[in-house]
């Protein structure tokens, strides 16, 4: 993927830390992590696949978030262990383009579909009588086919300015997978186009999808304010709670990383701040998701509670 345009054919990963005596701990505890998030985002996957009463567009969103988490924790985490048991931790140029590009999709696909998470939210509590119609499965795979043309632009966007870079003998990143701010750090060439596609891109796939579920919390909002019965704001509160918790991390730490000049963030805090999105994030999520909401917990103990061989 552009090898030639590069004086280098591989990059050194440096890792979280280069602590001894914290490797072998961190690659148990980050080994968990992952555990825990691919048994529950593939737990909550298969829960909405085998209960047709979750077969509604709140979990068909749910569905693919958890599919996106599934799919960037792996294209991150195992890489990412690799780094605390390998004396040295190398990816070629190829593999450190694809797992950038992957990320990306990944990345970006998330801040869109839990804009798409916010729109449903407002058309159940605003419009409850229309909400079948206006969530219809037309509408719905429209709205999850936006999500990923949108995942492939930024990824595409970001992929294809790094390859066109020329990256120096030095091929020492310093973070514990190939992302942008790391990466154009190695660039013997000028990285201003880089550095305005950044702002630009992630400005539009942050602040879209943003601007998005603020508009649909406010008249959320709004709405729930006019339910008279404490009973109806509190059923419309507990819809909305686990949504805004997953929205507040993502776009927390994710805003925290990118949208900062470089020079106010220095890298050993950005490592810090990215293991939220692409670590902890996508391990909450099912968590979050399950934990709070009663129609997974029944589903949970409906599946648990079928004999195998009924």
């Amino acid at each position: 993927m552009g090898a030639e345009n590069s004086s280098v054919t591989e990059f050194i990963l440096a890792g979280l830390t280069n602590q001894p005596g914290l490797q072998i701990p961190l690659f148990f505890l980050f080994l968990g992590f992952y555990v825990v998030t691919v048994v529950g985002n593939l737990g909550l996957i298969t829960l909405i696949g085998l209960n047709s009463h979750l077969h509604t567009p709140m979990y068909f969103f749910l569905f693919n978030l958890s599919f996106i988490d599934f799919c960037y924790s792996t294209v991150i985490t195992p890489k990412m262990l690799m780094s605390f048991v390998l004396r040295q931790n190398i990816i070629s140029y190829a593999g450190c383009m694809t797992q950038l590009f992957f990320f990306l999709f990944f990345v970006v696909s998330e801040s869109f579909i839990l804009s798409a998470m916010a729109y449903d939210r407002y058309a159940a509590i605003c419009n409850p009588l229309v909400y079948m119609a206006t969530m219809s499965p037309q509408v719905c795979l429209l709205l999850l086919l936006g999500v990923y043309v949108m995942g492939f632009a930024g990824a595409m966007a970001h992929t294809a300015c790094m390859v066109r870079l020329n990256f120096c003998a030095n091929n020492l990143v310093n973070h514990y997978m190939c992302d942008i701010l790391p990466l154009l750090e190695r660039s013997c060439t000028s990285t201003y186009v880089n550095e305005l596609v950044v702002f630009v891109v992630v400005g539009i796939d942050i602040g879209v999808p943003t601007v998005t579920i603020f508009i649909s919390y406010a008249v959320i909002l709004s709405s729930i304010l006019r339910i008279h019965s404490t009973e109806g704001r509190s059923k419309a509160f507990s819809t909305c709670s686990s949504h805004i918790i997953a929205v507040s991390l993502f776009f927390g730490s994710g805003a925290f990383m990118y949208l900062k000049p470089s020079s106010l963030l220095p890298m050993n805090q950005g490592k810090v701040s990215s293991l939220f999105y692409t670590i902890v994030v996508p391990m909450l999520n099912p968590l979050i998701y399950s934990l709070r909401n009663k129609d997974v917990k029944v589903a949970l103990k409906k599946t648990l509670s079928k004999k195998p061989f009924s």
